[in-house]
């Protein structure tokens, strides 16, 4: 079994949109956004805030979730958001 990590993550944007990635270190995938060298969707919505994020041991299980959480309509994925912060 490996040590890496695995992260599938949402972002709210500034103008309040969410954007779905995934990465094997989320702190430096955030800074890269929050630089202006993330994703061509992020660069015109910065900042950009961390908001969600899940972990995998496996790298195609992280793309499977980030292939279906991009499917999600927005009120799903405020609700993942709102769900993951109560549990905390």
């Amino acid at each position: 079994m490996s040590d890496n990590r695995n992260y599938v993550y949402l972002l709210r944007c500034a103008d309040s949109t969410l954007y779905c990635g995934w990465t094997t270190d989320l702190e430096k995938r955030l800074k890269i956004h929050n630089s202006g060298r993330g994703a061509k969707y992020t660069r015109s919505r910065l900042p950009v805030q961390l908001v969600y994020h899940e972990e995998y041991e496996d790298r195609h299980e992280a793309l499977s979730r980030e292939w279906h959480i991009k499917r999600m309509s927005r009120a799903e994925k405020e609700a993942l958001i709102l769900y993951r912060k109560e549990d905390r």
